[in-house]
């Protein structure tokens, strides 16, 4: 084959993304990404404001963007939400498992309801989805990406004060989800990989970090910084396009080198 120049590899134009948790956060930046690098974009989370505050915010950027609300702890709502992106977009080229919850509590009084609602929806919530889609639309046309997002929390236990034992469980499992799927779906043509973030000013994550101080969780990343809205960028295009396409069960962490100092 004749090798294709840089900006090609890295083109997504006729391509089309679902993100799911995608109207805030971790996931609208993830939006951006494939928007910018020109594919279609369907966002999914549980509330409609959101979602169409953050549509309109990446249609400002020139991204065709679209949503649709869906609870993906639900399993009639994720599959409902594979088919009727399929349906509205024509395509799931790329699906981004971004949609997530955590729940601090100390293992041994943690509630097991609590560890239901983090397991369904960051590890059957993923399955459900990432089933539904390469059913529908990747296994037939023999080609897709699957982009889940796990964590550094899945790589290690916490420091004590830090109690999320179903989310750091739940992140592990995503790393193993990522890599046995890979290995089994590689013959449809279906890359699955992970990207593991580290410590962002996410809804999710800001009141810990706040309360561990800012300045003092990013002393201890060997950058010596926390992720930004650009940081996840980069992986994300690289998962997405053609220049990744070699790539698959694979995890990387973006955390400004914590988690090699913790012993990731």
């Amino acid at each position: 084959m004749t090798a294709r120049n840089i900006r090609r590899l890295f083109d997504l134009r006729g391509k089309t993304a679902l993100v799911t948790g995608g109207s805030r956060g971790l996931g609208l930046q993830m939006a951006y990404a494939l928007g910018e690098a020109g594919a279609k974009v369907m966002l999914s989370s549980r509330k409609a404001d959101d979602l169409d505050r953050a549509t309109a915010e990446l249609q400002a950027a020139g991204i065709d963007a679209h949503w649709t609300v869906a609870d993906c702890s639900m399993e009639e709502d994720t599959r409902r939400l594979a088919e009727e992106t399929l349906e509205r977009m024509g395509a799931i080229d790329i699906l981004v498992n971004n949609a997530g919850a955590s729940w601090g509590a100390p293992a041994e009084t943690h509630p097991v309801e609590a560890w239901n609602k983090v397991m369904n929806l960051n590890v059957r919530g993923y399955f459900i989805l990432s089933q539904q889609v390469a059913r529908i639309y990747m296994i037939p046309k023999k080609g897709g990406r699957i982009i889940n997002i796990a964590s550094i929390a899945g790589l290690n236990g916490n420091p004590p004060a830090i109690q999320t034992v179903a989310y750091n469980t739940s992140k592990s499992a995503v790393i193993g989800f990522t890599r046995t799927l890979a290995a089994e779906w590689g013959k449809y043509g279906i890359n699955v990989n992970a990207v593991c973030p580290g410590f962002f000013m996410t809804k999710m994550a800001t009141s810990l970090i706040e309360s561990m101080g800012k300045n003092n969780v990013a002393s201890k990343a060997p950058l010596g910084r926390i992720g930004d809205d650009e940081d996840l960028k980069g992986i994300t295009l690289l998962y997405a396009c053609d220049a990744g396409k070699h790539i698959t069960g694979q995890w990387l962490a973006v955390d400004g080198g914590i988690s090699v100092v913790l012993g990731g």
